[in-house]
């Protein structure tokens, strides 16, 4: 084959390439086995996925309601399992955000998680990034659901340190204050809940500041039943 034909040769495979790509979905669907770290963040399928359009109260967040708190982070959580276990999880794919995560739009077979979420008043339509979910939102503002009953900080300003809320509910399991000499290190970075490990890097670095919601853990099963993830390294 001459020069000039292989190289015609190569840009019609390459045009060809091309097209079937443009046809081909952006993401296949993630399914399979769901494990819950929080309100908004599940693994399905060993995929780690960060829910769509809203924005879950953190595993650490407490609400007022009737002039005393609750632990509104542990309730949207719990709601999460509850629309999870025993069902079949689909997610569909729009975006990846910054820790890689796959941020996708999840149901149930018939449930938009999101949607439950915010209609359930344990997450917020997180308008930075989408108005999908506002009605939702509405929809449980009007009835007086979940957070909705009283006070609350929005997640988001909750991870910031804006919040004017208690973030650190009384010592659960035996944590933070009694579990110091264990090494683990419960840390929240950029809102994101991970965990140290002696040796571990940045270990050392890592300095706990109970007061935005970090904590000690006795062990790693702890840490991650409460919604934690282990640092990388």
């Amino acid at each position: 084959m001459k020069p000039r034909e292989l190289l015609g040769w190569l840009i019609a495979a390459g045009l060809l390439v091309a097209v079937v790509f443009a046809y081909l979905p952006r993401d296949a669907a993630i399914a399979g086995a769901v494990r819950v770290v929080d309100g908004d963040s599940l693994y399905v399928g060993g995929v780690e996925v960060r829910l769509f359009g809203v924005d879950a109260f953190e595993g650490w967040q407490v609400c007022v309601r009737d002039a005393d708190t609750w632990p509104c982070g542990e309730a949207a959580s719990d709601a999460l399992r509850e629309l999870t276990e025993g069902h079949a999880v689909t997610c569909s794919q729009r975006d990846t955000d910054i820790y890689r995560r796959a941020v996708s739009v999840c149901t149930n077979g018939t449930v938009d998680l999101s949607a439950e979420l915010a209609r359930a008043g344990l997450a917020l339509a997180y308008r930075e990034y989408s108005d999908d979910y506002v009605d939702e939102e509405d929809e449980a503002r009007t009835a007086r659901r979940g957070a909705w009953t009283g006070e609350f900080t929005a997640p988001w300003d909750e991870r910031n340190g804006q919040g004017t809320q208690p973030t650190q509910p009384s010592n659960q399991s035996g944590g933070t204050s009694n579990c110091r000499n264990t090494g683990i290190k419960g840390n929240i970075n950029n809102g994101r809940k991970l965990y140290h490990v002696p040796g571990s890097n940045n270990y050392e670095e890592t300095v706990i500041d109970e007061s935005k919601g970090e904590r000690w853990f006795c062990t790693e099963e702890e840490a991650v039943r409460e919604g934690w993830s282990r640092a990388h390294g």
